[in-house]
């Protein structure tokens, strides 16, 4: 079941990518439309300085990739965890719900973003997130070496 429980990772890995790259492609085009060479601006700039500069809808990607940097990192430890530990049906199917919500909060976000709506989506992935933080925790402070592997 370990390929089952990390395939899940591997393809919020490949999603974070997708906006990376849907970021670039939007945000490159908008700061050459304002006549700003992106190779150009100033030393040590960031992507904040983008902000109130191009359009908000641009910048949504950004926000989202930024995100996918963020929470994320804590479902990554719970998913390896709980695929050296031995994950079960029910760690999986958690695992896919994060990722598939993940997924729906980023198109979300990135085209739409109306905060409600993005809340609701990002607080039913945090749920599921917290259950497989909490079956991490219980797979590994109860685990009992006397009994064979799952």
């Amino acid at each position: 079941m370990q390929a089952q429980m990390l395939a899940p990772a591997a393809v919020l890995v490949a999603w974070s990518l997708v906006m990376l790259f849907w970021m670039a492609f939007t945000r490159f085009p908008a700061m050459n439309r304002l006549g700003r060479d992106v190779g150009s601006s100033k030393p040590g700039g960031r992507g904040q300085d983008l902000e109130g500069v191009i359009p908000d809808k641009v910048n949504w990607k950004a926000h989202n990739y930024a995100h996918l940097m963020e929470q994320p990192t804590i479902f990554y430890p719970a998913v390896v965890i709980l695929a050296i530990m031995g994950a079960g049906a029910l760690d999986v199917l958690l695992a896919w719900i994060y990722v598939v919500l993940r997924i729906i909060h980023s198109v979300y976000q990135a085209t739409v973003n109306v905060v409600k709506v993005r809340f609701l989506i990002f607080l039913l992935s945090t749920l599921a997130l917290t259950a497989l933080a909490v079956r991490a925790v219980i797979a590994t402070l109860f685990f009992d070496p006397g009994l064979p592997p799952a």
